[in-house]
C-alpha cells in the first residue's frame, strides 16, 4: 500500500499560488484524489467522488493528471483508463474513446497534453487535443518510452526509450528530435545513455541544453547534456544517488528552479533535499528534519520556492513548500492524525555481511532478552525500503516484535555494483542476504533463533518463500502476491517484465534448470514452517494462480498453509478493509508460529498436516 501524497505541482494563479497533489483514499475505494491547496490556505478536492486520477501504464502507472490555466484537470481515470478533461463548474468530459488504449506521463503543451499512449503490447507518444479530437502519433520509436519533453522553444522534443530485453535501469537512451510543422518528431538521435548506461530523468535548460540523471560511474548523478557532441559532463561525481529505478513514468528526482536544480539524493537510507549549483557543483541542503523525500518536485515559477513530499522515521509523507533562500518549511496537506511517539519504533540503518538492512526494535525490549523478528523483503526486487515512517512496522513493534528491512544485493540506493549482485542470483543472493540479516540478529542478541520469520510483497514475496524451502533459519513465511513458480511466471506476466528474469534469472529455455532449481512451488517439500499467502484477485501482474500452486505444492507435502484472497484488489492493498483485514491475519499468524496470543484479531486457521 502507498499512503504518500504525490505528483505535486504549483500553480500561478492571479490571486496567487496554488499547489496541487494526489492523495490516497483507502476509505473510498483505494482511489487517488487530485487535491488542490488555495492561496488561502483552504485544501479542496478537484476530482469529485467516484472519479480515481491512476493509470495502468506499464500495470505500474505513471504521472496521472496535470492542471490547466484557470483551475481546469486533465487526468486518466482508472476505471475506464481514459483521458479526461475537467474544466471549473462541470463534469469531467473524455478526451479519447473507448478502448484498450492507456495514458500515463502527461505534459501539459499549448492546447494539447502529450504524453505516452500504450495498446497492448505498444507505446508511442501522442498529442490529444484538449478541445477533443484524435490523438496524434509525436513519437514511434523504442519499446518503451518515458520523459517526454519539448524544449523551450518548441522546436524539439527528448525523450527516454529502450527495448526488451533490458529494463529501464539496465539501459535507456537520452534521445532528442526535431518537431516538424505537422506537429510529429523527425528523425532523432542519442544524446546519454547506452545498453550499459541508464537514463532515468531529463530536462530541457533554457539554452537548448538538458540535464539528465544517469549512471555511467555507476551512480546516477546529475549530468549536463549538450547538442554539441562533447560527452555529458557529470556535475555531481559523488557516491550518491540522484535517480532511482523507473518503476513508474514521470518520477521527477530533480527540477529546475531559475538557474539553480532543486534535487533529491542520497541512498536507501536517507534522501535528502538539495539545491545544486551547476556552475560549482556545490550542493545546500534544505530538507530540514526531513530524512527522505520523494521523487516528486515543482518549483515556483519565478524559482523562489520547491513543493515536495518529504517524510522521516516519525513523521509520515507530507507536502511541504520549502523557500530556497532560507529553507523554511511550511506543510501543506491536511495534518494527519498520528499515534503517540513513544509507540512509533526509532530504526538504525545496519550492515551484516555487507548486507544493508534498517532495524526497527520491538517495543518492550530488554538487553540481553532476545525478541522475536520478522524480516521484511521489499519488492522489485530492484527497489528498496526506505527508513521512513510506516505504521505497518509500528503495527508489528508495538506488539514485541522486531522488524528487519532487508536492502538485499539487487536493491537501488547503493549504486549500480550492489544493483548487479542479484544479476543471474536471484532466489540465491537475496535469500542468502536475508539469511545474512536474520543470523546477524541472533548472532547479536536482539532475535531469538527459534522466532525469525519472513514476509514480502511481490518479488518479496517471491524471497520470502524461496526463504522458506532454500533456508533453515525462517519459522515462517507471509507472502502477499507472490511469485512462486518462476517459469510459469514469465510466460504469464505482462509485456514491461516479460523480459526481466533474462536478467534476474537467466534467459529462457537455456538457462530452465535454474529456474526448477530456485522454483518455491518444485522445493515446498523442504519449507521449514508454515506459510501465508494473500493475493488480489485482480492482480494483472502476478497472477493468483501463483499462490495456488505453491499451497497446493504444501499441501501435497504436508505443509502448512493459509491462503486470502481480496476480491477487487489489483497489485497491492489500496482499501481500507483489505488493509486492515490483511494485518490482522499477519499478526494473527505469527501468534501461531511465535507462540503468543492474539485476541484482539480475528483467528487463523492453518491447513495441512499439524
Amino acid at each position: 500500500m502507498d499512503a504518500r501524497p504525490f505528483w505535486v505541482e504549483i500553480v500561478p494563479t492571479a490571486g496567487g499560488e496554488e499547489v496541487w497533489w494526489d492523495e490516497p483514499r483507502p476509505a473510498e475505494g483505494g482511489r487517488r484524489c487530485v487535491v488542490r491547496r488555495g492561496p488561502d490556505g483552504e485544501i479542496h478536492d478537484v476530482l469529485p467522488p467516484g472519479w480515481n486520477a491512476r493509470n495502468r501504464v506499464i500495470e505500474y502507472g505513471g504521472r496521472s493528471w496535470r492542471p490547466l490555466p484557470g483551475g481546469g484537470l486533465v487526468f486518466t481515470n482508472w476505471q475506464d483508463q481514459r483521458l479526461y478533461l475537467l474544466r471549473p463548474g462541470a463534469g469531467p468530459v473524455p478526451l479519447t474513446p473507448p478502448g484498450p488504449s492507456r495514458y500515463a506521463d502527461l505534459v501539459v503543451h499549448g492546447e494539447e497534453v502529450w504524453c505516452v499512449r500504450e495498446t497492448e503490447d505498444e507505446r508511442d507518444l501522442v498529442a490529444v487535443p484538449l478541445e477533443g479530437g484524435p490523438a496524434r502519433v509525436v513519437v514511434k520509436a523504442q519499446h518503451f518510452i518515458f520523459n517526454p519533453r519539448v524544449s523551450p522553444g518548441g522546436g524539439q522534443i527528448a525523450w527516454i526509450g529502450y527495448d526488451h530485453p533490458a529494463m529501464p535501469w539496465d539501459g535507456t537512451s537520452l534521445c532528442v528530435a526535431p518537431l516538424r510543422e505537422d506537429g510529429t518528431a523527425g528523425p532523432h538521435r542519442v544524446v546519454a545513455g547506452g545498453p550499459e548506461e541508464a537514463v532515468a530523468q531529463a530536462e530541457w535548460r533554457d539554452d537548448g541544453a538538458l540535464y539528465a540523471v544517469t549512471d555511467p560511474t555507476g551512480w546516477w548523478n546529475l549530468h549536463l547534456v549538450t547538442l554539441d557532441g562533447t560527452p555529458p559532463r557529470n556535475l555531481t561525481p559523488r557516491p550518491e544517488e540522484f535517480g532511482d529505478a523507473a518503476w513508474k513514468l514521470g518520477y521527477q528526482w530533480f527540477t529546475l528552479a531559475g538557474d539553480r536544480v532543486v534535487t533529491v539524493h542520497g541512498t536507501a537510507d536517507g534522501k535528502r533535499l538539495g539545491v545544486l549549483d551547476p556552475a560549482t557543483g556545490e550542493i545546500a541542503d534544505v530538507g530540514g528534519a526531513y530524512t527522505y523525500w520523494a521523487p516528486a518536485l515543482s518549483a515556483s515559477p519565478g524559482g523562489d520556492a520547491v513543493v515536495a513530499v518529504g517524510g522521516s522515521p516519525l513523521r509520515p509523507f507530507e507536502v511541504v513548500r520549502v523557500e530556497l533562500s532560507t529553507g523554511a518549511h511550511e506543510v501543506l496537506s491536511r495534518a494527519k492524525e498520528l499515534p503517540d511517539p513513544a509507540v512509533l519504533p526509532v530504526p538504525r540503518a545496519m550492515e551484516f555481511d555487507g548486507v544493508h538492512a534498517h532495524v526497527y526494535p520491538p517495543a518492550g525490549a530488554v538487553e540481553g532478552v532476545a525478541s522475536p523478528y520478522v524480516m521484511f523483503v521489499h519488492g522489485g526486487p530492484t527497489g528498496s525500503s526506505p527508513m521512513v515512517f510506516d505504521l505497518e512496522i509500528a503495527y508489528f513493534t508495538s506488539r514485541g516484535i522486531g522488524v528487519a528491512e532487508v536492502n538485499y544485493g539487487g536493491s537501488t540506493g547503493y549504486g549500480r555494483a550492489y544493483r548487479e549482485r542479484l544479476r543471474h542470483n536471484w532466489g540465491i543472493v537475496d535469500v542468502r542476504d536475508s539469511e545474512s540479516v536474520a543470523r546477524g540478529l541472533i548472532a547479536a542478541g536482539l532475535a531469538d533463533a527459534g522466532r525469525v520469520a519472513i514476509r514480502g510483497g511481490s518479488a518479496g514475496g517471491w524471497t520470502s518463500v524461496a526463504a522458506l524451502v532454500h533456508s533453515d533459519v525462517f519459522r515462517g513465511a507471509v507472502a502477499h502476491y507472490a511469485i512462486t513458480d518462476p517459469e510459469g511466471w514469465a510466460r504469464e506476466t505482462h509485456d514491461f517484465e516479460s523480459r526481466y528474469l533474462d536478467g534476474l534469472i537467466g534467459p529462457l529455455p537455456e538457462t530452465r534448470q535454474r529456474y526448477l532449481d530456485r522454483s518455491p512451488t518444485l522445493h515446498a517439500a523442504r519449507a521449514s514452517g508454515p506459510a501465508l499467502l494473500m493475493h488480489g484477485l485482480e492482480d494483472a501482474i502476478v497472477d493468483p494462480g501463483q499462490a495456488e500452486r505453491f499451497i497446493a505444492a504444501l499441501d501435497e507435502h504436508g505443509g502448512q498453509w493459509a491462503y486470502l484472497t481480496f476480491p477487487g484488489e489489483q497489485h497491492g492493498w489500496r482499501r481500507e478493509e483489505t488493509i486492515v483485514a490483511a494485518l490482522e491475519a499477519e499478526l494473527a499468524f505469527y501468534g501461531l508460529i511465535f507462540g503468543f496470543p492474539t485476541d484482539e484479531v480475528p483467528p487463523l486457521a492453518l491447513k495441512g498436516r499439524t
